[in-house]
């Protein structure tokens, strides 16, 4: 019992002075404070949403078509949410993982796979031709085992992960630990292909600056508040103004959905994240790590964590919490529980940090389906195009969802839009009051397979269903 005492006052000591505020937003330059749209305006396209899928989807529309006039309109700030508020990594998947996408899609796999690839090369590109100092680092990933079942796990992914090309290797405890410093750790798989990690807040910043060299017009602080057939195109309507346009991308991830039929497939499910004050050179050797690679575990309940440019950790995950009817509140005690449990798990991690502080701590909403993985469509007699749903993997794939609709709104064939992936959409979640209940008992049922090893009667109809706790 002293132990855990100890450890939840250390917890409670390490939180005393974190601040409120996401520190990505804090450590990037700031942007342009951008106007409102307080008139009417016309536009070929309107992107409604100003995270990664939204300035992707700009960019990429100006790149294909500079002479199409583009206007994006944020409510808030760019990258005010998700895309500002994540853990900082990025993905060639575009299926929330192999074992996922081998579940979900095994005979498009292979495109798939090679379509995120590509993804991933051409955003580096980008970023390095336009001087986009994102700090991409493609250091790959360690998934490091914390019980004799999560190694024994670890075999049948890097089976996979080896059949699909990627550069693995599995390393026995003394392997992993050697690596990086923690005694939780049994046993590590080492991905060096596929992933890494970025300063999201600097990607946003560069990002936007972009999208106004190509000449898309940026506006903040526009909620649409509603959309409608206006003779050839759509009215969107703000608060002090509205814009006419031939085609709109809705770009809203987590955001209450202006198309009524997003709300039946996407909830907001809240995650939480710490990040710890500058490591003293002591403390940066005393864990290893000397690669930088992201780590996280194969639990259900996960945690995700990395270093930062200036040599904080950052560590995210394991609670994702959801409220009824998708409420979140700043202010919920909830959150401060949420915030202790992870600082307990870091320090249960690397104990050899004991009496580190916190510098920040945030939590964000992430747009999470049934099925784990983004859907698309089309509305308003295809004149406009979504994409959400990312379940917080969507740093790299929403460049590729961007790109998918565009496609969409421009009623073009391509190879990306005859995707299964693109063309069905993820089971509905009920709604509330039934649907609160059930994602309890979904979690409850997660949790009990972290715990025991099994997967339960529930979870494998779940998996029959091809609903998307495979990943």
């Amino acid at each position: 019992m002293s132990v855990r005492i100890d450890l939840a006052d250390a917890a409670e000591h390490a939180l005393a002075d974190a601040v409120p505020a996401v520190f990505w937003t804090e450590d990037a330059p700031p942007g342009p404070l951008r106007d409102p749209v307080t008139a009417e305006l016309a536009a070929d396209l309107l992107v409604v949403g100003g995270g990664f899928t939204g300035l992707w989807a700009a960019i990429e529309a100006k790149r294909v078509d500079p002479a199409r006039e583009v206007v994006l309109v944020d409510a808030g700030r760019i990258a005010g949410a998700a895309s500002g508020r994540n853990g900082g990594f990025i993905s060639e998947s575009l299926t929330h993982g192999l074992a996922h996408g081998s579940a979900m899609w095994p005979t498009e796999l292979p495109t798939l796979l090679r379509l995120g690839r590509q993804n991933l090369d051409e955003i580096a590109a980008l970023l390095d031709e336009h001087q986009i100092d994102a700090n991409l680092q493609r250091t790959g990933k360690s998934v490091v085992a914390l019980n004799v079942g999560q190694a024994q796990a670890l075999i049948t992914s890097l089976q996979l992960n080896l059949a699909h090309g990627e550069q693995a290797e599995l390393w026995d405890r003394e392997q992993a630990q050697a690596d990086v410093h923690s005694p939780t750790y049994c046993a590590a798989l080492r991905v060096r292909t596929g992933s890494g990690t970025v300063h999201p807040g600097r990607l946003a910043v560069g990002l936007a600056r972009l999208a106004e060299q190509f000449g898309v017009h940026v506006y903040e602080g526009s909620a649409v508040t509603s959309l409608g057939l206006d003779g050839a195109g759509i009215s969107a309507r703000t608060d002090h103004g509205r814009i006419r346009s031939r085609r709109v991308i809705l770009a809203t991830n987590a955001a209450p959905p202006l198309l009524r039929r997003l709300a039946t497939r996407i909830v907001p499910v809240l995650d939480h994240v710490l990040v710890t004050e500058t490591l003293t050179p002591g403390q940066r050797t005393s864990i290893g790590w000397l690669q930088e690679q992201g780590l996280t575990d194969p639990g259900n309940r996960f945690h995700y964590y990395r270093v930062t440019p200036d040599g904080r950790i950052l560590f995210g995950g394991y609670d994702a919490a959801y409220h009824f009817g998708g409420a979140a509140s700043p202010a919920d005690p909830a959150r401060m529980r949420s915030y202790r449990t992870l600082a307990r798990h870091f320090l249960q991690t690397f104990p050899q940090l004991a009496g580190i502080r916190f510098s920040h701590r945030w939590f964000g909403a992430i747009d999470t389906t049934s099925r784990f993985t983004p859907f698309f469509g089309t509305a308003y007699r295809g004149r406009l195009a979504y994409a959400v749903g990312f379940t917080g993997l969507g740093v790299g794939s929403s460049r590729f969802a961007a790109r998918v609709a565009l496609d969409l709104a421009d009623g073009c064939s391509t190879e990306r839009t005859r995707l299964q992936m693109v063309r069905q959409l993820p089971i509905p979640f009920p709604p509330e009051p039934l649907r609160y209940p059930l994602i309890r008992l979904t979690q409850a049922a997660l949790e009990a397979e972290d715990r025991t090893g099994r997967r339960g009667a529930y979870l494998r109809l779940l998996d029959r269903l091809k609903v998307g706790f495979t990943s």
